[in-house]
């Protein structure tokens, strides 16, 4: 299913969904080396006195082999940091006022202990995902300068999350096209074959990485500039987001979440060549649910306050996003489509079996 990319002509504005925070893989390097050394013995010649050959006792080797470090760009697979295949917990917030009981109940508790040992539930898997796109994400934002060939930009952002996750397959390895979208672009720009757009000092570059493993999908964007004009830009849209998955959790009404992101991105203004702007949440943009395997769940988070009842409900996946704009908080559809995913729903269509097995085997 193609989706073209999206943008507000007007003026330029940035994207940002959700961080995932983790703890730093082990930074030390190289084998143990051996501390004692031998005193060799002369055999050459006469000797006086006593002729014995004489030892150092040897110092025991430290215990735990070599540790490894990731290396720039990044390469070095996941499991060389986490051999035990428990993988860094982020950020958590806390349920509060009427759903703290899911929290202190003893029950949810054990039903937590259990889920967890399912390995069709574990959140093991999205937190692999979600380390391994820190790594790369940290990286990237180093790495990525003015000057730089957007499809070279792709294709290391590419390159790393394959190596780090440890691709395999359907078990392990990209969510989808890296999203780098320019200015007033707000989403779904990847570089076609033959794209020769180039990264400019003045530009605002929306990075949007997913990355996954056993289908669970990490879905996460964030925003660079190399120069303040849009810096207040940027803030509004990270407060947004960090106001969307404070307020999220069981039993959240999508409408009223919307409500909560839209207030704090409006408190926010930018001036840009001394006229002020509002910051506007893009209102046709919105925050969705993801299901294994398949990134647009069926229920979306909107960025504008509205009717819908529908509820966040236990054991769904989230992807919190934000889009602010300085201009009209509107996109339309234009460009070249450089995004195709299968339809989890599409009707039986009687081909050649030649034509589809590849897709399905890859995709």
């Amino acid at each position: 299913m193609p989706a073209a990319k999206k943008s507000d002509e007007e003026t330029p504005q940035v994207n940002e969904a959700k961080e995932l925070s983790s703890t730093e893989p082990v930074a030390e390097v190289a084998e143990d080396a051996d501390d004692g050394e031998d005193d060799a013995e002369d055999v050459g010649g006469e000797t006086t006195g006593e002729a014995k050959k004489k030892k150092k006792k040897k110092k025991p080797k430290k215990k735990g082999g070599s540790k490894a470090v990731q290396s720039s760009p990044p390469r070095v697979g996941l499991s060389k940091f986490f051999p035990n295949g428990n993988y860094p917990v982020g950020e958590e917030q806390e349920y509060k006022d009427d759903n703290r009981w899911r929290t202190t109940s003893e029950e949810k508790r054990y039903e937590e202990r259990m889920a967890m040992e399912d390995p069709e539930i574990t959140y093991n898997n999205i937190r692999k995902a979600a380390e391994a796109h820190r790594v790369v994400r940290q990286h990237v934002r180093q790495w990525i300068k003015p000057g730089m060939a957007m499809t070279d930009i792709g294709n290391m952002i590419e390159d790393g999350t394959r190596a780090v996750v440890e691709e395999n397959g359907l078990e392990a390895g990209v969510g989808f096209p890296t999203g780098l979208s320019l200015n007033h672009c707000a989403a779904h720009y990847t570089p076609n074959p033959g794209d020769t757009l180039v990264l400019q000092k003045g530009d605002v570059l929306k990075i949007d990485i997913g990355i996954q493993v056993g289908g669970r999908i990490c879905d996460s964007a964030f925003t660079l500039n190399f120069e303040p004009t849009y810096d207040k830009l940027i803030e509004a849209v990270k407060a947004a987001t960090d106001t969307g998955v404070r307020e999220a959790g069981i039993d959240m009404q999508l409408g009223e979440l919307a409500g909560y992101i839209q207030e704090t991105m409006e408190s926010y203004e930018v001036e840009v060549n001394g006229k002020t702007y509002p910051v506007k949440p893009i209102r046709n943009l919105s925050g969705h649910s993801i299901n294994p395997y398949q990134i647009h769940g069926g229920k979306s988070v909107l960025l504008v306050k509205n009717d819908d009842p529908t509820k966040m409900e236990e054991g769904e996946y989230f992807a919190i996003e934000t889009f602010g704009s300085t201009g009209r908080g509107k996109i339309v559809e234009s460009g070249e489509c450089s995004h195709f995913a299968k339809r989890v729903d599409a009707p039986h269509v009687p081909l050649r079996y030649e034509l589809h097995t590849g897709w399905n085997e890859e995709y």
